[in-house]
């Protein structure tokens, strides 16, 4: 953590709504005149496409059926850490992107399914943003949580994660749904071990319920809508959070735990610039006073 170079971090599963939160991050900045270094967890995946599914299969014949994205194998976990550390340090670090499809491939002049190289980013920068899966990792010596100032958790419960991937996966990325279950279950066990935890560090978790029916999600003919769900927002600490205001403001929204506040899905845009806007605004003022 660092007054001077603060960390924000996003953190969710594939497919959980990490994008989305995203978005409202960069309206909030674009709204209070804030720049932002914004890197991809995608960036420190340790494979291109290919060599990771030669790694998978290289997994496979020793014995390994659930070697995924979401493990410490296929990630560079500790280069993210130092990347995190470097920035809260210096106010500078390094990233990449990693490149999901032609278009991508066209604007950064690399093959779909590799990494550009590494460059330099944050100069100049009031903050850092991360979105990815792995923004509040704990796991042996590995501890990428402790650097970063703001946690937010995206967690939809677990069948609409399925649908929301199932649906991504197959219409933005072409595959076929056989695929997208045999990943879902290969990676299980790594999303036991290394997503469900963070949640348990996290400052903030924005968990999406759905309130229609997800009970067989391969044939989900759509994803819920924002409206066709509730959102339960958990918070770790919850001095200091005006849950009256916040409930005034959002109408129909109640109190289900004294650290946790239920609103109707359509209102999730609102509640985070309520909630995180005042958040970022400390973070700034805690930075200009060390500066």
């Amino acid at each position: 953590m660092s007054q001077k170079f603060p960390i924000i971090s996003v953190t969710g599963s594939s497919g959980a709504g990490t994008t989305t939160v995203t978005q409202t991050f960069s309206r909030i900045f674009n709204r209070e005149k804030i720049n932002a270094a914004i890197i991809e967890g995608d960036a420190f995946h340790r494979f291109p496409r290919n060599d990771m599914k030669k790694a998978m299969q290289e997994a496979a014949l020793k014995g390994n059926n659930n070697f995924s994205h979401f493990g410490h194998e296929a990630n560079l976990f500790e280069e993210l850490e130092t990347t995190f550390k470097r920035y809260s340090d210096t106010g500078t670090t390094k990233s990449r992107y990693y490149i999901h499809n032609e278009k991508e491939a066209k604007q950064h002049n690399t093959p779909s399914g590799y990494f550009t190289d590494w460059f330099d980013i944050g100069e100049g920068s009031d903050l850092l943003l991360y979105e990815g899966l792995h923004g509040a990792v704990k796991n042996g010596d590995i501890d990428i949580a402790q650097h970063a100032d703001l946690k937010i958790g995206v967690v939809p419960v677990m069948n609409l994660e399925w649908i929301q991937k199932i649906h991504r996966d197959r219409d933005s990325r072409g595959y076929d749904l056989k695929a997208i279950t045999d990943t879902i279950l290969r990676r299980m066990p790594d999303y036991l071990e290394y997503i469900c935890p963070q949640f348990s560090l996290t400052d903030i978790n924005f968990q999406r319920v759905p309130t229609v029916d997800t009970s067989n999600p391969p044939v989900a003919g759509w994803v819920p809508t924002p409206d066709e769900s509730m959102v339960i927002i958990r918070f770790a600490n919850p001095r200091g959070i005006d849950f009256t205001y916040l409930q005034s403001m959002l109408r129909n929204s109640f109190m289900s735990r004294p650290n946790s506040i239920v609103i109707p899905g359509g209102k999730m845009d609102l509640a985070m610039q309520l909630i995180l806007t005042p958040m970022i605004l400390r973070l700034m003022e805690r930075k200009r006073k060390a500066l």
